[in-house]
């Protein structure tokens, strides 16, 4: 099993929900986050004073997916979350070495 963690716009996280779906994905978790990479941010006008935006809204998804599905997924996640532009964010895939349902005790791939 593999934990799929991306970092997209907040824009594109229905298009990404839908993307996933489509190719059997059942569970998401989404987090809204804040930060930056090679952006470093920007500078906006408040007011008539400037000021420097450092950290920027981001949205990250955790995806509990099987071995099966990651190629997909990652593609899906790829594809509708690019705008061409930086800042687009990253996918991050580790190994998920255990999973629990809490409510009925199944484990393995059976509780994702």
């Amino acid at each position: 099993m593999k934990l799929v963690s991306a970092i997209i716009k907040p824009f594109k996280l229905d298009e990404v929900r839908e993307a996933l779906s489509a190719i059997g994905v059942q569970g998401i978790t989404v987090t809204e986050v804040k930060g930056f990479g090679r952006q470093k941010g920007h500078t906006e006008l408040y007011r008539g004073a400037e000021y420097v935006v450092d950290f920027l809204p981001k949205v990250k998804l955790e995806i509990a997916i099987a071995n099966e599905l990651l190629d997909q997924v990652v593609e899906a996640i790829e594809n509708a979350a690019r705008t061409g532009k930086i800042g687009d964010g990253k996918i991050f895939v580790m190994d998920l070495e255990q999973v629990v349902r809490i409510r009925t005790g199944e484990t393995g791939a059976d509780a994702v």
